[in-house]
């Protein structure tokens, strides 16, 4: 990430400065258009700083997230919309929670907020 900092730091700065180093005898840009270099290369590091900072990383939870409610299995505890439950059945968009007081309720896979896999609960009572 560092080395794509210095790297828009250094095409920003090229543009930037372009008009400091002209010679007396030579044309130097019209402030509009350096106007326009300047508003277009802010675009664009703008652009790169959402991209780095908040698109990417959240891609990678949605993919992670995805990843977890794809590998549902019966007997593992999910959170769906604040409601925790027991996986009994996993369908294609859909999954049959028990509740504690034996209910069962459908809830669709894109409302899972968190899941625990039924050999992570055995795990930790094993450690403590």
């Amino acid at each position: 990430m560092n080395k794509l900092f210095m790297k828009v730091i250094g095409i920003y700065s090229m543009f930037m400065t372009n008009g400091l180093f002209a010679q007396e005898g030579g044309e130097v840009a019209s402030g509009r258009e350096q106007g326009i270099w300047h508003t277009v290369v802010m675009i664009g590091i703008a652009l790169v700083f959402f991209y780095i900072i908040l698109w990417r990383p959240e891609q990678k939870k949605r993919r992670a997230m995805d990843q977890r409610r794809n590998g549902l299995d019966k007997g593992d505890k999910v959170t769906a919309m604040g409601i925790i439950g027991t996986v009994l059945r996993v369908q294609d968009d859909t999954i049959i929670l028990k509740m504690y007081d034996g209910a069962k309720i459908e809830v669709l896979k894109a409302a899972i907020t968190d899941v625990q896999h039924s050999s992570e609960d055995g795990s930790r009572k094993d450690e403590s």
